[in-house]
């Protein structure tokens, strides 16, 4: 079992502060939600897990199994075993999504245990049918002329075929339809296990109707102020921020 462990965290970004005091621990084995309103911190906190240069820690500390990770690089966190999957991936002419994935597999591996180039294919094949993805498009350019809804199939695509530790979700439901939310929530579900952890960042309980969390955090002001299960995101979903608030006694204001 793996833990990955947010302590304290406090986070800024020139020189305004986001994230005042972050708290939560999660182990694999178990999907995490993380909802509340724009503005709270939310994504800011997955920048921050993963390294993001543009985000300054000023407190606090990710441990990942005991160890403090925040001076390790962003490539390094990855090969520790933290996936992020971004609301807006980057496109990248010139390299095509199967070149890609391959070096990123190899990068985790050991100079002995490079994926052969039939392994490799045989588990694009599968895991692309899984998405229902064309086969063309593993010889696209990496996200480039994608639809929104291409780019979060293709970033679960990467969850599956490097089988991270800890996967940060951030907001991958933003803009699909409900056709590509199941087939987005299917992949995810296929990588649930006792060495799989995942962070999902949303606003919605939409999509925790396809991919049930064991814990639910909501955030408000750049703090987590509330945790419980599933039963919180329904309870919110009815009552919206506006309840949770006014019981917790915290000035609900979006930015």
């Amino acid at each position: 079992m793996s833990i990955l462990e947010i302590k304290d965290l406090h986070v800024s970004i020139e020189d305004k502060e986001i994230l005042k005091g972050v708290n939560l621990k999660m182990h694999t084995g178990e999907i995490h939600a993380i909802m509340g309103p724009n503005g709270t911190g939310k994504s800011t906190l997955s920048a921050a897990i993963m390294g993001n240069p543009n985000y300054t820690v000023t407190q606090g500390e990710i441990l990942l199994d005991g160890e403090n990770i925040l001076e390790l690089e962003v490539d390094e966190r990855a090969r520790k075993g933290l996936f992020l999957a971004m609301q807006y991936p980057s496109e990248i002419a010139g390299i095509t999504n199967a070149e890609f994935m391959r070096a990123a597999m190899n990068a985790k591996r050991a100079e002995d245990d490079k994926i052969s180039v039939m392994q490799f294919l045989k588990k694009l094949d599968e895991k692309m049918d899984l998405l229902n993805m064309p086969e063309e498009m593993a010889e696209r350019y990496l996200n480039e002329g994608f639809s929104g809804g291409e780019k979060k199939r293709n970033e679960i695509l990467q969850l599956l075929m490097l089988e991270p530790t800890f996967a940060i979700l951030d907001e991958i439901d933003s803009g699909l339809d409900i056709d590509a939310l199941k087939v987005v929530s299917e992949g995810v579900n296929a990588m649930r296990g006792d060495n799989f952890g995942a962070m999902i960042i949303t606003h919605y309980q939409r999509l925790l109707n396809y991919i049930t969390p064991d814990v639910v955090h909501i955030m408000m002001d750049g703090r987590v102020v509330k945790t419980g299960d599933a039963e919180l995101a329904k309870r919110l979903e009815a009552e919206g921020y506006e309840g949770i608030s006014q019981e917790l006694g915290i000035e609900l204001t979006e930015k």
